[in-house]
């Protein structure tokens, strides 16, 4: 199973504690190796990994990363990385398989989520995201968290930071196909912003994207400071 792993944005709200966020060391582990190693753990076997901002350095650790783990990690190179992340999936794409694991490069998860969304039927569905109904959870951060408003069946209805009506959160965590490309496309031909979540809501509206429960399983988006003291305190 292949793995694109996003990670070409700024980081800035992590500036003060590292200047490129993949690279920023957790229980003594860049971030970005804490997902490469977690989505291995998961179940998938090739990684090609979306750099943009700042790429040198990730780049040359994603080699010796390789070098000394046996993983395969490939890179490519977003020239518009200032722009959403839907735009990173797209610098990738004459390089996706017929079907991918999704990941972000700041999102940590017990691989036991990605293993069993990997392992699902997914009948029609061109999209499956885990996503966790737990929005209770201490560890969520609701203001900044992407929403999703669940249908009949696991369907996704719709999908956004700003939805006032929400039954589960998006763990950044999917399996994808060439459909996704397409919508994403068909997003910024209709003058969309190319946010993932665009693209998303463009394959829910045609039925074919659907969630899977993670199962109150452990995940955790470092997006900030207070998220990554989280991070520390429970990878140390």
């Amino acid at each position: 199973m292949q793995c694109l792993i996003i990670a070409a944005g700024q980081g800035t709200r992590l500036r003060a504690v590292a200047p490129s966020k993949p690279l920023a060391e957790i229980a003594g582990m860049p971030l970005i190796e804490h997902v490469v190693r977690g989505a291995a753990a998961g179940g998938a076997s090739e990684f090609l990994v979306v750099t943009g901002y700042r790429a040198e350095p990730v780049e040359t650790f994603l080699a010796g990363l390789a070098a000394r783990s046996g993983l395969p990690v490939a890179t490519v190179r977003n020239p518009d990385w200032q722009r959403p992340n839907g735009v990173s999936v797209l610098a990738a794409a004459d390089r996706l398989q017929s079907e991918f694991v999704l990941l972000m490069a700041d999102h940590l998860f017990d691989p036991s989520i990605l293993s069993d969304l990997i392992a699902a039927g997914r009948g029609g569905a061109e999209l499956t995201l885990a996503a966790d109904y737990g929005i209770d959870n201490p560890l969520l951060d609701l203001d900044d968290a992407t929403k999703i408003e669940v249908g009949e069946g696991g369907r996704i209805r719709r999908i956004g930071k700003t939805l006032e009506r929400y039954d589960a959160i998006d763990t950044g965590l999917f399996v994808a196909g060439a459909g996704l490309i397409d919508a994403l496309r068909a997003s910024l031909a209709a003058g969309g912003t190319g946010s993932l979540s665009e693209g998303v809501q463009g394959l829910a509206d045609a039925g074919r994207a659907f969630v899977r429960d993670c199962g109150g399983r452990w995940w955790l988006d470092v997006d900030d400071e207070a998220a990554f003291a989280k991070a520390e305190a429970a990878l140390s």
